[in-house]
């Protein structure tokens, strides 16, 4: 990966819609080299995806709970299930296996704090070896963001 892969991943991290043409002008290339550049970084992993940003607000998603799980037991199966059932549930947005006193931390986002607290009955108390469940409620977004820091290597 060299400069020119740097920039574009940088301006389609900001304009993920931008038309390889304008593409192509804003990092020094013409389109066809462009285009090429931008298809090797697909290919290569670089580009996972495009995605729409939503406003959880606007959809009534107003609360986001972050949940830290501590298993009973830490044998291969356990994580594996645990790992799965949390893909299949689209109130859990992120999950992330942690070092620490958490096993995993949950990012959730919900309606209400009372339907969060069903999922928490109904659900997240039944995932695979799950021990025990510390609940983090947001008050306020300060800063999120889908851009990582990317530098020149």
């Amino acid at each position: 990966m060299d400069a020119i892969d740097i920039k574009i991943l940088d301006e389609l991290q900001r304009n993920p819609d931008i038309p390889v043409t304008e593409l192509a002008i804003r990092v020094g290339l013409s389109h066809t080299p462009c285009w090429r550049r931008v298809k090797k970084l697909e290919k290569d992993g670089a580009i996972k995806g495009r995605a729409v940003l939503l406003d959880a607000s606007a959809l009534d998603l107003h609360v986001v709970v972050f949940a830290s799980l501590r298993l009973r037991q830490h044998d291969e199966e356990t994580l594996e299930a645990l790992e799965s059932a949390t893909r299949d549930r689209s109130e859990i947005t992120e999950c992330y296996s942690m070092s620490g006193d958490s096993d995993y931390i949950l990012k959730l986002v919900v309606k209400s704090i009372d339907e969060y607290e069903n999922l928490l009955k109904k659900v997240l108390l039944h995932l695979p070896g799950v021990a025990v469940i510390n609940s983090h409620f947001t008050l306020k977004c300060i800063k999120n963001t889908t851009h990582l820091p990317i530098k020149e290597f």
